[in-house]
């Protein structure tokens, strides 16, 4: 059976492993930078680097609240 090679710059495995099957790019292209930066690294937390788990949590929480800051300044209402 021949080896399968992993595409690390088009389809890396930490955005490739979902139960679901679909690929985390497929999801964010639709979203805004900071949703779709949010969602990228509740994706992937654990799965690129699990050290760094904590911190990908911390950088999605990030860009919820930079997000939640945007819409405040444009005047949309809670």
């Amino acid at each position: 059976m021949p080896e399968t090679i992993q595409d690390e710059v088009n389809h890396p495995k930490h955005y490739t492993s979902d139960p679901s099957g679909i690929e985390c790019i497929t999801v964010v292209r639709h979203r805004s930078f900071n949703v779709g930066n949010a969602i990228k690294y509740l994706w992937r937390a654990g799965l690129k680097d699990e050290a760094k788990t904590i911190q990908d949590l911390r950088k999605a929480i990030f860009y919820i609240n930079d997000e939640i800051e945007r819409l405040k300044a444009a005047g949309v209402a809670e």
